[in-house]
């Protein structure tokens, strides 16, 4: 069965199983695709069902992708059986630009002078003036999208709503290991997960590789973002391509294409969030902890990690404590999987080591190593893999404003984001889930 096949095979399961079904539309291609496959089964196979479609906002983007959003909604918006939010809402939002700051917000109301964009003026936008239940002023981006399907159910006669993502397991180790590791599916479906009583969430393009989805946009003749036409043109590789928030771990590389591809936009970025002109100057260099990084003389990588992280403001020192220290119990504890070259590498070099079991979360199953003694200061020698503990690889999140510690093998979670403090102290009245 190939990958269109199996598709319509999930997207009879989700008609059949959910009351509520609408989609997260974030104006990349993975979204567009899944949006335009789902209105055509819709179309085909079920005319009497209404299909909502949320986009988040994040008001920092290219002109193009926020022309290729506006001209979706503008052909969907006449359509029998079509809902639209577009939601422009202040929500705290990752950025990797600064050492001093965890968060900006779009559509910042005490800002409004230096947004980039105006907000659009269309009836299904939301936002200050008319917010969705359960929004929450400046609640952080993952859980207002998460809230939004409490809000949707609701809207819909608090039926079984399902939320579909165009996530991908090729994008990244990381989504990959979500989908294999899926514990709690919809009826053993790794594809489906839940996130509240009755709200649940659907990757249905899972297996779906970029030939995949560019394959689809040919063949059916789908508009798309033609932001990544621009990107081709640029020599980005596939992997770079991606719209999203300008500022967070994954996009401050090529920010410096905003000055070439959107210049009007790049302007108004300077002026918007602390650190773009730098981040886009130095992204790639020493600077931002890029390339060789070297060590000062007279410290150890440890002391020189502690030396930084005395210079951060108490709320980001606490951010990169809590991480380093979950890291050097789970290596002490637990243990990483790691592969049978790695391990004799590392005995070899005479690092006090012991298998601990086999890990579940590796190809392989590979064996699980803890580390017995003090965690090294670096693994320089250590040459199969860096996926290994040392304060050198806690330095080079510090360097590179990693807040989240993702070269560390960090992922960002909900409750990881609960436990941040500017959060806490703000919504200190907020329960799970409420």
């Amino acid at each position: 069965m190939n990958v269109f096949d199996a598709l319509q095979k999930r997207f009879a399961l989700l008609f059949q199983e959910f009351k509520n079904i609408y989609i997260s539309f974030s104006g990349g291609k993975d979204s567009g695709v899944l949006l335009n496959l789902l209105l055509d089964y819709r179309n085909k196979h079920a005319s009497d069902r209404v299909i909502g479609i949320f986009h988040q906002d994040f008001e920092a983007q290219y002109t193009v992708t926020t022309d290729y959003i506006t001209r979706t909604f503008t052909r969907l918006e006449n359509k029998s059986g079509i809902d639209l939010y577009w939601v422009c809402l202040p929500m705290a939002t990752r950025t990797a630009l600064s050492r001093y700051e965890l968060y900006w917000y779009p559509w910042d109301d005490t800002k409004q002078d230096t947004w980039v964009r105006p907000i659009p003026e269309y009836p299904y936008v939301i936002n200050l003036t008319k917010p969705f239940a359960h929004y929450r002023y400046r609640m952080h981006q993952e859980d207002l999208a998460k809230q939004f399907g409490r809000f949707y159910k609701e809207e819909h006669g608090n039926g079984r709503t399902v939320c579909l993502l165009g996530m991908r397991a090729d994008e990244s180790l990381q989504r990959y290991s979500g989908f294999v590791n899926k514990k709690h599916g919809y009826q053993n479906e790794c594809w489906i997960f839940k996130q509240f009583k009755d709200v649940w969430c659907a990757s249905p393009l899972y297996d779906w590789s970029n030939s995949d989805v560019w394959c689809a946009n040919y063949r059916f003749d789908y508009d798309y973002n033609h932001l990544y036409d621009l990107y081709y043109k640029a020599g980005l590789m596939i992997d770079q391509m991606r719209v999203a928030s300008p500022f967070n771990d994954y996009s401050k590389d090529a920010l410096n294409l905003y000055r070439v591809i959107d210049p009007e936009i790049w302007v108004k970025l300077v002026g918007r969030v602390c650190g773009a002109n730098f981040g886009a100057i130095y992204g790639k260099t020493k600077a931002m902890g890029y390339r060789s990084i070297t060590l000062p003389e007279g410290h150890t990588w440890k002391s020189y990690t502690q030396f930084l992280l005395d210079t951060l403001p108490a709320r980001l020192r606490n951010n990169y404590v809590k991480k380093f220290n979950t890291s050097i119990r789970f290596w002490h504890d637990s243990g990483g999987g790691l592969s049978e070259e790695t391990i004799r590498e590392l005995v070899e070099h005479g690092y006090h080591i012991r298998r601990n079991g086999i890990s579940n979360y590796t190809l392989n199953k590979n064996s699980r190593i803890i580390f017995l003694g003090p965690i090294p200061d670096h693994t320089d020698d250590i040459k199969s893999t860096k996926d290994i503990p040392s304060w050198k690889r806690m330095c080079c999140c510090i360097l590179k404003n990693d807040h989240t510690c993702r070269f560390m093998g960090f992922g960002l979670t909900r409750q990881e984001q609960k436990r941040v403090d500017i959060i806490r102290r703000k919504y200190g009245g907020m329960i799970d889930g409420k």
